[in-house]
């Protein structure tokens, strides 16, 4: 794969597909449209606070990659428009399902999740019968022919799932993801869990001697 998104172009992109899933009727979207949806404070990780000067600037970044076009004629006013042609368009190769482009827009928005969030952060763009689908359509977008789109992460210690990042953005950002998601098994996480295991044993305790002072004075 040779797509090569900085963190501001995969969150226009995202934006972008989610916009055009989400709300057909508002897409595509303004300068101002677009930058509001970039700053969402929902559904998005990290917050941003980009200004349209910034947004502008990836868009013009990703106008010369042929992965968005704007328009100002047709779409009912004069103000330039934007829509994404980055996948399912006549104008390139990428053709990605329903659940395939829902598990990419919420990865390139809100950052490496894991397929129980992916399942449940996906809902208004895509459906997914249970949480066998949605680590099957992973395995699908790590092994395709002309990917890998997604890479699965080192798992943290404790946790039920790995978690996946999409490679948009290259796989060195999917390494440095994998090695922060490492890092609480390093000695400092290990002392760091030991810590919570002794304040919750220690809760546990004040809750018993609380009732017990409860039941003294009720005698």
């Amino acid at each position: 794969m040779q797509i090569e998104l900085s963190a501001i172009e995969a969150r226009l992109i995202g934006c972008l597909i989610e916009k055009e899933i989400t709300t057909p009727d508002q897409y595509p979207l303004s300068l101002n449209a677009l930058t509001l949806a970039c700053n969402q404070k929902s559904n998005r990780d990290p917050v941003l606070e980009l200004s349209e000067a910034e947004v502008q600037s990836a868009v013009d970044a990703l106008l010369k990659k042929h992965f968005v076009s704007d328009r100002s004629a047709g779409y009912g006013g004069r103000v330039t428009k934007y829509k994404h042609r980055f996948c399912n368009t006549e104008f390139g190769p990428l053709k990605f399902s329903a659940q395939e482009l829902g598990i990419l827009c919420v990865l390139m928005l809100r950052g490496s999740q894991t397929p129980g969030e992916l399942r449940s952060r996906t809902q208004r763009l895509c459906t997914f019968a249970d949480a066998a689908e949605v680590e099957t359509t992973l395995e699908g977008l790590a092994h395709r022919e002309d990917g890998p789109f997604v890479a699965r992460l080192a798992r943290l210690p404790g946790a039920r799932e790995a978690r996946y990042a999409h490679l948009f953005s290259g796989e060195n950002a999917a390494e440095a993801a994998a090695g922060s998601a490492a890092t609480p098994s390093t000695p400092r996480g290990d002392e760091l869990l030991a810590r919570v295991e002794r304040l919750e044993r220690l809760v546990g305790e004040l809750q018993g001697a609380v009732e017990a002072l409860k039941a003294t004075a009720r005698a």
